[in-house]
């Protein structure tokens, strides 16, 4: 049976990612580094192959080598890790520039058009699919997707079945390492039942010897492949520890609060709008007339979810898990609370191993991402800057009595968009004196954490120690520290600061020194949220059961609970006592606690909430401009289409040409 197409154009890659993973990991030790390169090679020459999914292993022999030894086995494992996708990397999370949060500029010097910006302009196609996963067909040199998730699974399928052979490798060990590799599997099934869907359920390779009709594999249920996903997790967690021991081995691997947290997040996703009785697929069937999405919406998934995320919970915070506080930071003690608590919410994200991180890529790779979002202090060199905050985003975080400022009583006289000057009342915010508008004051501290804006005062980039010495940070034409550059600025006039780390700098005439972290994958606060949602969909209306982990949330950024807050701020004081007005309430709440984490993007889609958020208009300021009232004039940057069929991910046509028993998701 001749191999696919990704094994000839990329076995050297593969091979690569693979050592690369072992050493970017602090997983390993010198004896390792052997181990991986040798079971890398031999991973390359038997690796699973077939004309229709990557699931039909070869070279029995040369798997058997892999296996002989622990050492082997290790490295078999590091290359199933390499596999994990990379969550921080603009060409490979579709979350963090596929949506509506914010823009680049066209053509810009660091990142010319990257490709999966091309989700967010309406280009996603079935002949090339952007965010590929499925075949993971690369052209012209650039990957349109990443490692296929079903060379991953395959990966993993190997492992299983071969990891009883090495002779010196202890019960102990053997079972967490089977754990972390079902851990490895049921991730990387989530990856694809987000995006795909429905999707056949691999639970172990097809045999080399296997006829051509067996290879042509079925798309399964979604309710199958999420009861699949629990079971692989189910299985894991016993084996995996409570919290990792050895920070300098260890960091990344699965434990029991990710594996309970991951299981969390399929059943959230199971029980929304997307998956649960959605009547945009009712007619959704197979080539054998088997119905492949839920045919009635059914409240007990709910009931599953509320169950594991309340698990998840427990555990997380028995392994010491919680919401992440600068106080502990030693610069705090040079801080005022306000400075603190805009820290603590970029902390929250942007600090290595913090205990609010459930779960981190260990591999960190934030540097582009941090280049595309830092304002340069001193120079152009070095630093992205064409990433923006859309104003749609910027107006969504909340006035500083913690309700939209559509909704606060306090508002309903202000002009959003007519200009103030910085006063004393925000002195640790916005530049005293600075020419600004009113939408940047009066704002929650998310907004003044999360976002770079004109005239806003920057802590970090080398002024750390001293409260009254903060970075002005000005967006005009004419007044940006490095001279205005058409290919190097905001297009919008704002920066998500939020994912720069405080310690990321860069001198007079020097180029960026950018501190890199490893990027949460799940932190506590999107459990929290997450499970504020799910117990509001289980009941006839909130009590404060939902009321209280969302408060948590919001007391972290220091708000007043949302009871209180609607009831004295809201135009609508009666809003969190609803179920309808809770849910909208909580959704927004995720979209401005995780913003620019790439997770707005997933919520939007299971809500089935895309449709409203992106069809709009995406504006920004008048960034070409020099003067104050020519600056604050509103332009249109893009406007977003976005159709029922872009819910689900295109299978590419070569697939289904190869597989007849696939059948494509509906609109492609």
């Amino acid at each position: 049976m001749k191999k696919s197409r990704f094994i000839y154009s990329n076995c050297f890659v593969y091979l690569a990612n693979r050592i690369s993973f072992a050493l970017s990991t602090r997983l390993n030790k010198t004896v390792n580094y052997i181990a991986v390169l040798t079971a890398s090679i031999c991973c390359f020459v038997c690796i699973s192959c077939s004309d229709y999914l990557d699931v039909v292993p070869d070279n029995v022999a040369t798997m058997d080598h892999a296996f002989k030894n622990r050492l082997e086995a290790e490295g078999f494992l590091f290359g199933i890790y390499s596999n994990i996708p990379r969550s921080c990397n603009i060409d490979n999370n579709p979350g963090l520039l596929g949506g509506d949060e914010g823009w680049l500029i066209d053509n810009a010097d660091n990142y010319p058009n990257p490709l999966l910006w091309g989700i967010a302009k309406g280009e996603q196609n079935t002949q090339s699919p952007m965010a590929n996963f499925w075949s993971s067909v690369h052209t012209g040199g650039n990957t349109l997707g990443g490692v296929s998730m079903w060379t991953a699974i395959s990966d993993a399928n190997i492992f299983l079945e071969n990891i009883h052979k090495p002779f010196d490798l202890d019960d102990f060990e053997r079972n967490q390492w089977i754990a972390e590799v079902k851990f490895l599997k049921a991730y990387f099934y989530f990856w694809l039942l987000r995006m795909y869907g429905p999707v056949p359920i691999l639970k172990e390779n097809i045999p080399v010897s296997a006829s051509s009709e067996k290879v042509k594999v079925f798309r399964d249920p979604v309710d199958d492949v999420v009861d699949y996903i629990v079971t692989l997790l189910d299985e894991s967690i016993p084996d995996l520890p409570l919290k990792i021991l050895d920070w300098q081995m260890d960091l990344g691997r699965p434990t029991q609060p990710m594996a309970y947290a991951l299981k969390a997040q399929v059943l959230t996703l199971a029980a929304s709008p997307l998956f649960n009785g959605n009547p945009d697929y009712i007619d959704f069937v197979d080539r054998r007339n088997i119905a492949l999405f839920p045919q009635e919406y059914k409240p007990e998934k709910w009931e599953k979810a509320v169950n594991a995320l309340k698990e998840a919970i427990d555990i997380a915070h028995e392994a010491g898990h919680e919401l992440y506080d600068f106080h502990s930071h030693s610069f705090a003690k040079n801080l005022n609370d306000s400075t603190i608590i805009r820290m603590s919410i970029r902390g929250a994200v942007v600090e290595r191993w913090n205990p609010e991180v459930i779960w981190a890529d260990s591999r960190g790779g934030t540097t582009g991402y941090q280049r595309e979002a830092f304002f340069g202090t001193d120079n152009k060199n070095n630093v992205g800057m064409c990433y923006g905050p859309s104003l749609n985003v910027v107006e969504q975080f909340y006035s500083k009595n913690g309700v939209p400022i559509d909704e606060d009583t306090e508002w309903k006289e202000v002009d959003w968009y007519a200009l103030r000057t910085g006063d004393t009342a925000h002195n640790r915010f916005i530049r005293q004196g600075f020419t600004t508008v009113n939408l940047h004051f009066n704002r929650e501290y998310r907004f003044y954490g999360s976002l770079s804006f004109d005239g806003c005062l920057y802590y970090g980039a080398g002024k750390t120690t001293k409260d009254n010495d903060f970075h002005l940070l000005q967006f005009r034409a004419d007044n940006q520290p490095h001279g205005f550059y058409t290919k190097m600025h905001s297009p919008t006039g704002y920066n998500p600061g939020k994912v720069v780390h405080f310690l990321t700098t860069q001198g007079v005439n020097q180029a960026a020194t950018y501190y890199e972290y490893q990027w949460p994958i799940i932190r506590l606060a999107d459990l929290y949220l997450m499970y504020a949602e799910a117990l509001n969909e289980t009941k006839a209306s909130p009590d404060e059961d939902v009321y209280e982990y969302i408060d948590k949330v919001r007391n972290r950024s220091g708000l007043d609970g949302v009871v209180n807050s609607w009831s004295n701020h809201s135009i609508n004081p009666n809003k969190p006592k609803t179920k309808d007005g809770m849910r909208d309430i909580i959704q927004r709440e995720r979209m401005i606690e995780l913003a620019f984490e790439g997770i707005r993007f997933w919520d939007l889609r299971r809500w089935k909430l895309a449709e409203l958020y992106m069809n709009k208009t995406l504006r920004g300021w008048t960034v070409t401009k020099t003067k104050s009232e020519e600056f604050y004039q509103i332009q249109d940057i893009h406007t977003l289409k976005f159709e029922k069929k872009d819910y689900l991910w295109p299978i590419q046509t070569s697939e289904l040409l190869k597989n007849t028993n696939l059948v494509q998701n509906p609109g492609w």
